[in-house]
């Protein structure tokens, strides 16, 4: 056994298989969750928002092959293989081959194959995605403005997403007790926070800035963006670069701005529009205070 491909290499062969086929890795995505021997109940359920993330990647041709006439996106082919390949791995240490792990990203998704909760299942998720991020800060300045503006949406939503199971006071502050219920992955609610399709059309890359698709932003996702989000978000990339011990992860952020790939001096971009039930919001659902 010893002699033979690590669960890492095994990975690696699953990933170069599907490189250029976006079908192949949405299903791909779809046999993680059935675990090593084809049925694993108790994590199937968490296919759901993992699915919905990824079919929304697929229909704006993300995915696509670099060659052809609709080629896809360098960085979020990198960051969609960074998932598949974390649970690829942790699949085959689950099963028949052998270590040791090759991240700690990796670990956190043993740690949710050993006890699939919704906390364990964002920590393992979330965890490769802020790697990804961490990692591929070179292909994300190649893209145009709206794409690195939406990086940024994409991140701040899943990471508020994670914090609504763990961190429910710090999410919705006295709305906490519904807190585990809108962000459970398990449930059809999370798709909610996750979704951009009502914004973006479905084509890669985008074709107008960042403030044409922030206008045009419908008013529930404003609301969630500006008037929950953003009046917590530094609170939150700390919290999240604790919970996923990803200290890089406040590189991303200045001063309550988003610096993913996107300069501090264009910040103004992260300030509330003008809206009154989204500068009601952050009064009603007053953020912690920090000690």
């Amino acid at each position: 056994m010893s002699a033979g491909p690590t669960a890492a290499d095994w990975a690696e062969q699953q990933i170069a298989a599907v490189r250029d086929d976006p079908a192949g890795r949405v299903a791909l995505m779809q046999r993680c969750y059935y675990g090593p021997y084809g049925k694993a109940p108790r994590h199937l359920p968490f296919q759901r928002a993992a699915m919905s993330f990824m079919q929304w990647q697929l229909r704006r041709g993300l995915l696509h092959p670099l060659s052809g006439d609709h080629p896809g996106s360098p960085w979020w082919r990198a960051v969609n293989e960074r998932i598949l390949r974390d649970g690829c791995e942790a699949v085959a240490l689950s099963g028949d081959f052998a270590g040791p792990t090759s991240s700690q990203t990796v670990d956190f998704w043993m740690s949710f194959a050993e006890y699939p909760t919704p906390r364990a299942w964002y920590r393992a998720h979330n965890g490769s995605v802020v790697a990804a991020y961490l990692e591929h800060r070179e292909q994300a300045s190649a893209e145009n403005e709206a794409e690195r503006f939406f990086m940024n949406v994409v991140l701040c939503r899943v990471l508020f997403s994670h914090a609504l199971v763990a961190a429910p006071r710090m999410a919705l502050g006295w709305l906490r007790p519904l807190a585990p219920l809108l962000g459970d992955p398990r449930l059809g609610m999370i798709g909610i926070f996750l979704q951009l399709s009502r914004v973006l059309p479905d084509q890669y890359p985008l074709d107008k800035g960042a403030q044409f698709y922030r206008d045009a932003e419908l008013g529930f996702g404003r609301l969630v963006d500006y008037g929950v989000i953003i009046p917590r978000v530094q609170q939150l990339y700390e919290w999240s670069s604790h919970e996923l011990s990803a200290p890089g992860l406040l590189d991303c952020i200045r001063d309550g701005a988003l610096t993913y790939a996107w300069p501090f001096e264009d910040r103004d971009v992260w300030r509330p529009p003008r809206s009154f039930l989204v500068q009601m919001a952050p009064r009603a659902l007053r953020p912690e205070r920090r000690v």
